[in-house]
């Protein structure tokens, strides 16, 4: 049986597609198998990967409306993954970092989310999977342009 045949989709494009995948990856990205929600998983990237992010910047990097990254927030600062400071520069602002127990999950969780990348792409050479990746961060790059620089 062809691997087509096994699974009927409708012809929904592109954007079919990735909500199909999005939707999988969600069902895969367990709290058990990281270690903690995939939305939290995320900040904690997000926070390792840019030393001294603010929450106005986590915010904006992640796409997520400000009430719910205060509960993440609230959420990994209960597991003591993150804490956050006030902005000495400016008080009213809120400086994000990530605490030793936080980069210890966030280790954990990168290791899990790399075993789940590699059942997720079994069926793609390494090659692809670069290609793919590539294709992705550059769709991903010109959608959050300014829509007068993509016009």
């Amino acid at each position: 049986m062809d691997v087509n045949d096994s699974v009927k989709r409708s012809d929904g494009g592109f954007v079919s597609l990735v909500t199909q995948l999005s939707k999988l990856l969600h069902r895969r990205s367990t709290e058990e198998l990281l270690g903690m929600r995939l939305k939290a998983y995320m900040a904690l990237g997000y926070i390792r990967d840019h030393p001294g992010t603010t929450q106005q910047e986590l915010e904006n990097g992640l796409w997520m409306d400000a009430n719910t990254v205060v509960l993440i927030l609230n959420e990994l600062e209960a597991a003591q993954f993150s804490v956050r400071r006030r902005d000495p520069q400016d008080r009213r602002r809120h400086i994000v970092e990530l605490t030793p127990a936080g980069r210890r999950a966030l280790d954990r969780a990168d290791s899990a989310r790399e075993n789940l990348e590699d059942d997720l792409l079994a069926a793609l050479s390494a090659e692809e999977r670069k290609t793919l990746l590539k294709l992705v961060q550059r769709v991903l790059d010109a959608m959050v342009q300014p829509a007068d620089i993509r016009a």
